[in-house]
């Protein structure tokens, strides 16, 4: 792979994202909806991160995404600003080649900068190895497994919840969201 770049996502990039969800959707367990959503509803999601300034980056090679990944609000309670929850997202021929972890260091680097001070990876399925090695080579800790949490593809699927702190000291007071 040559010419791969790692940026911020655009709203032009939505179409691509949108199918590499849905190959997720219809045919992993990374994601537990069922039905792909369309792309404006693609759209309305990337617009809700946006205007609340998380981060979300894609890569591409040359103008093709061949990924994405994102961080989002954990929880909607006040006390849980300073925590999110990351999601990425590889085109099938990108798995396994290393850039996921190089486009999920962007996130998390862009959280860090921003204020961030907890992230959460909630992986759908404890048989999604690659996901689950993905998020340990980037410093995430398991903190805890939820079995049969999913009904997907006529089966339960386990949900692998795994921790990163973003700061030095987890214990001092947090500072303002930038």
């Amino acid at each position: 792979m040559t010419d791969i770049k790692f940026r911020p996502a655009e709203v032009a990039d939505i179409p691509a994202i949108t199918e590499i969800y849905k190959e997720a959707v219809l045919f992993g367990t990374a994601s537990f909806e069922l039905i792909a959503p369309s792309k404006e509803e693609m759209l309305a999601r990337f617009e809700k991160l946006q205007n609340s300034n998380y981060p979300y980056f894609v890569v591409c090679e040359k103008d093709k995404v061949l990924g994405y990944a994102y961080a989002g609000a954990y929880r909607e309670r006040p006390a849980y600003n300073w925590t999110m929850e990351n999601s990425i997202y590889m085109h099938k021929d990108a798995r396994g080649k290393g850039i996921g972890k190089q486009l999920m260091q962007c996130v998390i680097d862009a959280a860090k900068q921003r204020g961030f001070c907890q992230m959460l990876a909630n992986i759908g399925g404890s048989d999604n190895i690659g996901s689950i090695k993905l998020h340990e080579s980037l410093g995430f800790q398991h903190i805890g497994t939820f079995p049969n949490l999913g009904w997907k593809f006529e089966r339960w699927h386990d949900s692998v919840m795994m921790q990163l702190s973003l700061r030095e000291n987890d214990d001092e007071k947090p500072e303002k969201i930038k």
